[in-house]
């Protein structure tokens, strides 16, 4: 399996990166930063609602590889789409990272009676290059639907939960039938289901772990995975999911263990 996707913008992301979820400013992201380009990651996921997108823009402006060899992504918060903020919500996300442009921008929750108006402004942001490539986290088939019929971009990339204890095949199936590269965060559920005795199973065949045995699952599944960590024995441990395969037995067998389990929550401003 190759390690970069295309995207339908023509340009290539690649299928695995670095989340950077909860990643703290300073010597954390520093850290956790040099070890993944050390093991070969290259992309690297941001948003504004992390709160860490200057330490990641440090680190970049430190690393000695060309800016063309990084793949960046952040994504705009809710509030700013609720009071039409986007267009210097995201001046100031590429201000805190360093950079003239991202590779991609995403709108990271879809607010209700906002996310259209949003998208039109990203449609602008992409075609004056300061974004290579736009799309969308957390978005149904219905939300994408609307994007599709009142857009003129088709979204990149759809960022979801995705994992074996939550397959969300439906929307997947929709995404890659529309173009649209399904990634997958939170790929390990936080752990939820590593201790399950398939995955034990599997991964002593492979003589793997349980974690990589879980995202060599999604990236078959024609999925990209953006698992989080700031260790570097696990960093190096995420990146270690090229070189086999598993069987459809085996891809069955994992998916069984589906039980629509949420390791991430809804921000409370949606719930309401």
């Amino acid at each position: 399996m190759d390690k970069y996707i295309e995207l339908n913008t023509g340009r290539s992301m690649p299928r695995l990166g670095l989340g950077l979820y909860k990643t703290s400013n300073g010597s954390e992201m520093e850290s956790a930063f040099n070890s993944a380009v050390t093991m070969g990651y290259r992309l690297f996921d941001t948003a504004s609602a992390y709160k860490n997108e200057d330490g990641l823009g440090a680190a970049i402006a430190s690393c000695q590889l060309p800016r063309r060899e990084l793949f960046i992504t952040t994504k705009i918060w809710n509030n700013a789409q609720r009071i039409g903020n986007i267009e210097s919500a995201f001046a100031r996300s590429l201000e805190r990272l360093g950079l003239d442009y991202v590779d991609l921008y995403l709108i990271h929750w879809p607010v209700p009676g906002c996310y259209l108006d949003t998208w039109q402004v990203l449609e602008d942001i992409y075609r004056s290059g300061r974004a290579k490539a736009i799309g969308v986290s957390n978005f149904n088939e219905f939300q994408l639907d609307e994007i599709l019929e009142h857009g003129s971009i088709v979204p990149a990339v759809n960022q979801i939960e995705y994992h074996p204890l939550f397959v969300q095949d439906g929307i997947r199936r929709f995404c890659q039938q529309n173009g649209i590269v399904v990634q997958a965060y939170a790929p390990l559920a936080r752990g939820a289901y590593l201790e399950k005795d398939i995955m034990s199973q599997i991964a002593a065949k492979y003589n793997r772990s349980a974690a990589q045995v879980g995202l060599r699952w999604i990236l078959q599944k024609g999925c990209c995975v953006i698992p989080k960590s700031v260790r570097d024995d696990r960093l190096l441990e995420n990146s270690q999911i090229f070189d086999f395969t598993l069987d459809e037995y085996e891809m069955e067998a994992i998916e069984g263990l589906n039980e629509n389990y949420h390791a991430a929550s809804i921000p409370e401003d949606l719930l309401v």
